[in-house]
């Protein structure tokens, strides 16, 4: 088993770099957040294909401005900045997600948009950004994957743990199952898009055939996702279809699971 403090950085690079040539692994002890860095970068120039992991973030961000805490060992946090320039945009998110769940475990499930999910449960998280310079678009994809069990935090329901699916895992060897094939899915995304991951998505896909409500007080069955990765969602309005990751889609709750 690898140690705690024993990162496969060379073994994720040697992986990566017939890929890509300029990519470089980081790995700092602490950082306010692993996406804020590498979106500063971004801005100030620097394109250069990067994976950066911190072993602890001060200022750790989730989607929607919610606050993602790291702690050595209890989570694996990361960022990749990549310069991609797909035809469509749309999914990648999913296409993340998916990469991150077959990697893991066959048990993992997808919550759309962007969050890894077990027994109805949060597993992970992932944070897509953009910068555009000098007519080049960096993304930085942050993800965030909790390891070990950690307190609720105010929560309703406690968060799920790699470490429950996987009890050996640790933070490092998480990073040995998921960097090298999620770099693969992004640049396959740039080429085809999210259509022809389609279909392996929604075989993970935790809201499909459940009554779902959204932020925006919607309420209706999920009907899975469309080849653009749009949630679909039959509402007493009709089939409507949610693009926006800001809104936020929560099930209605499964007798004999926490809500």
């Amino acid at each position: 088993m690898i140690s705690p403090t024993a990162w496969p950085a060379e073994a994720v690079w040697e992986q990566v770099f017939p890929l890509l040539p300029d990519f470089t692994v980081e790995v700092l002890p602490e950082i306010d957040s692993s996406n804020s860095e590498l979106m500063r970068r971004a801005r100030a120039g620097q394109h250069e294909a990067t994976l950066l992991v911190a072993e602890r973030q001060t200022a750790g961000r989730g989607r929607m401005g919610r606050v993602w805490q790291s702690q050595p060992g209890d989570s694996l946090t990361f960022s990749i900045s990549l310069s991609l320039t797909p035809k469509d945009w749309s999914g990648l998110s999913l296409a993340v997600g998916l990469s991150l769940a077959e990697s893991l475990h066959p048990d993992v499930g997808l919550k759309w948009p962007n969050d890894l999910w077990w027994q109805d449960r949060k597993l992970g998280g992932i944070l897509m950004e953009a910068a555009s310079m000098g007519g080049r678009s960096q993304v930085v994809v942050g993800v965030g994957l909790n390891i070990r069990p950690r307190p609720a935090d105010g929560l309703n329901t406690p968060p799920a743990a790699l470490t429950e699916l996987l009890p050996d895992l640790t933070a490092p060897a998480c990073l040995a199952r998921v960097a090298a094939p999620l770099i693969k899915t992004l640049l396959a995304f740039e080429r085809g898009g999210f259509a022809p991951l389609q279909t392996r998505f929604s075989s993970r896909d935790v809201l499909k055939s459940r009554r779902v409500h959204t932020s925006d007080g919607q309420v209706g069955l999920a009907l899975g996702v469309g080849a653009s990765g749009a949630l679909r969602l039959q509402t007493d309005a009709g089939v409507q279809e949610i693009h926006s990751a800001e809104v936020s889609v929560r099930p209605f709750p499964v007798e004999g699971l926490s809500p």
